[in-house]
């Protein structure tokens, strides 16, 4: 599960450093995974968007085959998905 204030807490350091490796480091009680926003599914939501970058929960990392998803309930991570710039 990862409640609000984490994914707040998670938001705040990834517009520090939004490198996976350093967010692991940050909170190593949670998974973390970074892509394009566009190598994202659209039938997935933003968990939450911040500046250069997209936010989407994560199940699976305690033995499964990851995956998005959209329930906080079920979430063990965060994907960091860089915003890509429409030029």
């Amino acid at each position: 599960m990862i409640t609000p204030t984490q994914l707040v807490r998670v938001a705040e350091a990834t517009l520090l450093d939004g490198r996976a490796t350093s967010l692991r480091q940050r909170f190593p009680e949670l998974h973390f995974s970074e892509c394009s926003e566009d190598d994202v599914s659209p039938r997935y939501q933003v968990a939450l968007s911040i500046e250069g970058y997209d936010l989407f929960l994560i199940s699976g990392a305690s033995g499964h085959c990851l995956e998005l998803t959209n329930d906080a309930d079920r979430a063990t991570g965060i994907l960091i998905a860089s915003k890509v710039d429409d030029e």
